[in-house]
């Protein structure tokens, strides 16, 4: 399978979405200073009836979410669409969207963490290559470091074609399996991964690079939803692995505890594996494009996207 269909790169004076498709935004000032960057990207960032919703711990009610979704890719004038929290809640409305919507409509299409189910939805359902980037109304974002904001604004406007990736200065990746792969990356939260499986929405890795991440989880449950995908052949047919951040995933009890490169040395994988990319719930933080083609090289220790 080749690289998904790459939305047009967005450009000035562009109309873009605001949606919160899982939970709530708890701090709803971020919203104005979100609305303020786009806009001095000369971008026209336009807010749906979901960004200020609550109804518990999601934001809005799922046909409230779904529409906005479903609104966002049917109209012409908006050219691209930025999620601006995670939390839960994306998975409840992948039911409800319109997939041949999306299809017809192809649009840049960015976000994280729980939205890690509309990537993998979007990427699969409606062949569209989407971004794994910050969110925009997030704690820090308007304050964010030159590295994060590189990236992220490389992947706005079609300037991540064709280049190597690098970590930022300070922080370090190694391949925990040498070898070399090239495949269509896919993934996202490791959690929210493992919850689609048995779902028509679950992920399919076969001869992909697989981008893994997570945040709060004890080395345990990392092993055991690695073991979950393991069992499932997710990571039989993979063509690599690349690891990335995976914040407060410390043990309570490190004297009885693996550590997460320790747990996935255990799986002893055939593969290449990369563990250690600053991308995640983190910061400074990579944007990466879901459904590119991306290349590993033990050799030159590079990471290359290909997207053309």
């Amino acid at each position: 399978m080749g690289q998904l269909h790459k939305p047009a790169p967005l450009a000035f004076g562009d109309k873009v979405a605001l949606i919160a498709p899982s939970g709530p935004l708890l701090h709803p000032e971020r919203l104005d200073s979100a609305v303020e960057y786009l806009k001095s990207l000369g971008l026209e960032p336009v807010c749906d009836t979901s960004t200020l919703a609550r109804y518990g711990y999601l934001a809005g009610r799922d046909h409230l979410r779904a529409h906005n979704i479903n609104q966002a890719f049917a109209d012409k004038d908006v050219k691209g669409i930025f999620c601006i929290r995670g939390g839960y809640g994306a998975a409840r409305i992948l039911d409800a969207i319109d997939y041949d919507n999306v299809r017809k409509n192809p649009k840049f299409f960015c976000g994280y963490s729980d939205i890690t189910a509309l990537h993998i939805a979007f990427n699969q359902q409606a062949n569209l290559m989407t971004f794994h980037t910050p969110m925009v109304c997030e704690a820090g974002f308007c304050d964010a470091d030159a590295y994060t904001l590189e990236y992220f604004n490389k992947c706005i406007f079609g300037k991540i074609d064709d280049i190597y990736i690098e970590n930022p200065n300070g922080f370090t990746w190694e391949f925990l399996v040498e070898g070399n792969a090239e495949g269509v990356l896919c993934g996202g939260n490791l959690s929210v991964i493992t919850s689609l499986m048995g779902t028509p929405y679950e992920i399919d890795t076969k001869g992909k690079v697989l981008f893994l991440e997570d945040i709060g989880e004890e080395p345990y449950r990392i092993d055991r939803m690695l073991t979950q995908l393991h069992l499932a052949d997710k990571l039989k047919y993979v063509a690599g692995i690349i690891f990335g951040d995976f914040a407060d995933c410390c043990a309570k009890d490190e004297k009885n505890s693996l550590t997460i490169q320790e747990i996935i040395s255990n799986f002893e994988l055939k593969i290449p594996i990369v563990y250690g990319i600053s991308c995640g719930h983190c910061a400074p933080t990579l944007s990466l494009p879901l459904g590119a083609m991306v290349k590993l090289c033990f050799a030159t220790k590079t990471l290359r996207i290909c997207v053309q």
